[in-house]
Parts: C-alpha cells; structure tokens; sequence
C-alpha cells in the first residue's frame, strides 16, 4: 500500500469530487482514479460509491479513513521530528479551539509561537470541544484547546489549563437581578435559558449539573457563538449559565454566582494524542504555553 494511494484516497474522501480533489492534489483526475483503483484492488473493497455530481464512501471506505488519516499524521510527525532533531522545527501544526477558552489567550500563544518557530505552518479550526477531540484523537488536528467532556483514553489525553464555577447572567430588569445575590438551581426552573448547542463543552457541564440536581430546564435559544448569547441576554431575552469569565465579555450584565451545584466546573485542558503521536510542534506549543504566562488578562484577575 502506497502513501500516494491514501494520501489521493483522504482527499477524495473530503471533497467527495474526483476533479475538485484532482485539483487541489495537482494530479491528473485519471491518474488520480488510477490510484483510487489500485487501492481499491489491493483491499478488495469498493471504497465510493461514485454518481455524476459527487462521491460518497462505502462501509469500507468509511472504515479505511480513519486508519488513512491517523497514518498519514503519523508520516507528518515523524518527518517533522527528524527535522526537529536536525534543530529546525519545520511543517504544520494544526491546532483547534473552543471560543472564550479560560487559561490561555491562543491568539498571543500563536503570535509568540511563530516568532519562535517561522518555518511551521499554522492552522487553525474553531469547533465544539466534542467535536474536536474527535479531531485529535483521528490524527486531523496536532491539539486543540477545548472543555472537559471526557476522560483520558488510550488516543486522547488532557493537559490542565483552567478551572471556573458557574455563574448565572442575566438582564438588570430580571427578576433574580439584585447586587450580591446567589441564585440555585432550583430558583432557575421554569426560566428561559439561552445556551449553546450540545457539542460546546460548557453547554455539557451545564447540563449535566441541572441533571444531577434534578432540575429539569429547557434551552429555548441555542446559539453558536459568545456574543449572540450575550446578545440574547442584554435583550431580556433569557438566562444563561456560563463560566465566571464570561461577565467579562458584557459587564452591563448582572452576573449572579450559582449555587446548588456541588462539584460542577468548567475544566479546559490542552487535548492532545497519545505521547508517541504527539507532533514536535504540538509539543513546543505546550511547552511555550507552560513557560511563557500566556493567559487572558482576566485569568490574573480571578485568581487574585
């Protein structure tokens, strides 16, 4: 099996169109078909199902692209950690994050890891903290930076960054609106909530910790980013729970600690693959972010 064969399979895989990914490997779509083929004959499996307007994976190509992309990623690093022995730390690093992460600021990490590092290139994807380690964990992204939605395994481990209680926020108008006071879970049954979709780790930590205060509730407005949640809110459109930093973000807001929820806590972590998949440049992105203080000017602040 030739890497040229996943390398062509992987890209028709994303684009689903043959000439779409003919194009962007730079290849001809017949010797590009060619390659498809070959593979296909040496696994002995149709790997797309092809029409005239695009192609789609069959149970076969869909199991073959996961192993593709990890063994493509594989390649990647070790390329990259030959170079990196060689002292230049060169290629790609592909990186992920959640919006409005709590203890690193990614766009000053990236800044300060460019004039360290000129030679690598950097991607960047803005996800769901399900969704990305996903990512990670199939080899597609170098790292990403993400809330807690679950436990280390043998692909996917975690590197602490920070740690928040809830807070409500709410409109001044609101009825719980009031200096110095705490609201629980209970005081917020029956309230409108805004919140973000299921694939945002905060929406999960929520969630779960209304479930396990028995405290039923309904998000009726589902957004997809901070500011159209806090958007909502300043309208006196509903109620939302968020990590304390969030009051940063709109302090004509009231924000309100929440209490009756024992033991709940936005936790976000560096998500990283396993030690010996990890990327020389995901590894100097760490180590920048553990040794250079880069962290949002409210983190300081919190901690006082």
């Amino acid at each position: 099996m030739e890497l040229r064969h996943l390398q062509h399979f992987v890209a028709v895989a994303e684009d689903q169109h043959f000439t779409r990914a003919a194009e962007r490997l730079m290849v001809s779509q017949s010797g590009l078909s060619a390659s498809i083929r070959a593979l296909e004959r040496e696994l002995r499996a149709p790997l797309f199902v092809r029409t005239t307007r695009r192609v789609t994976l069959t149970e076969a190509g869909r199991a073959l692209l996961g192993e593709a992309e990890r063994i493509l990623s594989q390649v990647r690093s070790a390329h990259e950690a030959v170079a990196a022995v060689q002292g230049v730390l060169r290629g790609t690093l592909s990186l992920g994050t959640e919006q409005c992460i709590a203890g690193v600021h990614v766009a000053t990490l990236l800044a300060a890891f460019r004039r360290q590092h000129p030679d690598v290139e950097i991607r960047l994807r803005q996800a769901g903290s399900v969704a990305l380690a996903e990512e990670v964990a199939a080899g597609r992204l170098d790292l990403a930076f993400a809330y807690r939605t679950q436990a280390d395994n043998d692909q996917l481990r975690s590197v602490a960054l920070a740690g928040e209680p809830p807070i409500v926020l709410c409109h001044p108008d609101h009825r719980l609106a009031a200096p110095g006071a705490a609201v629980t879970t209970e005081d917020l049954a029956g309230e409108v909530f805004v919140d973000f979709h299921p694939d945002w780790g905060p929406r999960r930590t929520t969630d779960a910790a209304f479930s396990a205060a028995g405290v039923r509730r309904t998000v009726a407005l589902e957004v997809n980013d901070v500011h159209s949640l806090l958007d909502l809110v300043d309208e006196n459109l509903g109620v939302a729970v968020v990590p304390r930093h969030f009051r940063h973000k709109r302090p004509s807001l009231t924000a309100l600690p929440l209490k009756g929820a024992a033991g709940t806590a936005y936790e976000t972590v560096a998500l990283l693959p396993a030690e010996q998949a990890t990327s020389p440049a995901a590894r100097a992105l760490v180590a920048l972010l553990e040794t250079g203080g880069l962290t949002p000017p409210w983190d300081d602040a919190e901690a006082a």
